[in-house]
């Protein structure tokens, strides 16, 4: 089989299910995305600070735009022992944590968030407790919040929240990941479970096409985009530790 042609079987089946994906979100998301580079750009230049948040997989595009080669360096994760991965023992307590009240105001109220600020939530269901009151929280605080979301979920299922609200109900931008209720892409005889989740690969390149819409809208603002190089590339280490010092003051993670 030659390099340039797909996966046979099930594997190509993902991959088609996975571009379709993309081509969905990339022509029915555009202005959404474009609103949430936006509201980032506005953060940069007006010197606010911007957070990422998610829980479980979830917490995985989140993640993958802080302090990275190529990426926003005021990008912060906010973070909560036992919800951000699937490193607590055992795993489960990471899923019960999202459903328990009040840890969103708890992680709020300890962390660097000024009102101003702008703060990605993302979440494939958006219906635990967590991010619901997450998003309810930071808007309270006088947040900007963008959440990255599967709507779907607002109509196949039920919001575990007390007020019957879905993370969709509570953002300034939503961004609609467009991925079905199950978050399974393929199905096939002899197998009895629905497998292939592709939400980690549609959420994570929303969230790397929020960041070029944000540093187009500061170019458009004449501001440069405070950028990382890859540590792995000569002059890279000491293009970043410039651009971390002259915006120290928004930067968590180190």
């Amino acid at each position: 089989m030659s390099d340039d042609r797909r996966a046979d079987g099930l594997a190509g089946e993902f991959f088609d299910a996975a571009i379709g994906l993309l081509q969905q979100v990339r022509d029915g998301e555009a202005k959404n995305v474009a609103a949430a580079g936006g509201l980032i750009a506005e953060a940069v230049a007006d010197g606010r600070r911007v957070f990422a948040f998610g829980a479980g997989h979830s917490s995985l595009p989140a993640q993958d735009v802080v302090y990275r080669a190529g990426g926003l360096a005021v990008m912060n994760l906010l973070s909560l022992p036992g919800v951000v991965g699937v490193d607590v023992r055992p795993v489960t307590l990471g899923s019960a944590l999202e459903r328990v009240d009040g840890l969103a105001g708890a992680v709020l109220d300890s962390s660097h968030v000024r009102p101003g600020d702008v703060l990605i939530i993302i979440s494939l269901s958006g219906r635990n407790a967590l991010p619901v009151e997450m998003a309810m929280n930071a808007r309270a605080l006088g947040l900007k919040v963008v959440g990255v979301t599967s709507v779907a979920y607002a109509t196949g299922t039920r919001s575990r929240h007390t007020t019957g609200t879905f993370l969709k109900d509570h953002c300034d931008v939503v961004i609609d990941s467009r991925i079905a209720v199950g978050d399974a892409e393929l199905t096939a005889e002899g197998v009895e479970a629905p497998f292939a989740p592709a939400s980690t690969v549609v959420t994570s390149a929303l969230m790397q096409a929020v960041v070029a819409s944000a540093a187009e809208e500061l170019v458009r603002r004449g501001i440069e985009p405070p950028l990382l190089r890859s540590a792995n590339v000569d002059g890279g280490h000491d293009w970043n530790a410039q651009v971390m010092e002259r915006y120290a003051d928004r930067i968590f993670y180190r």
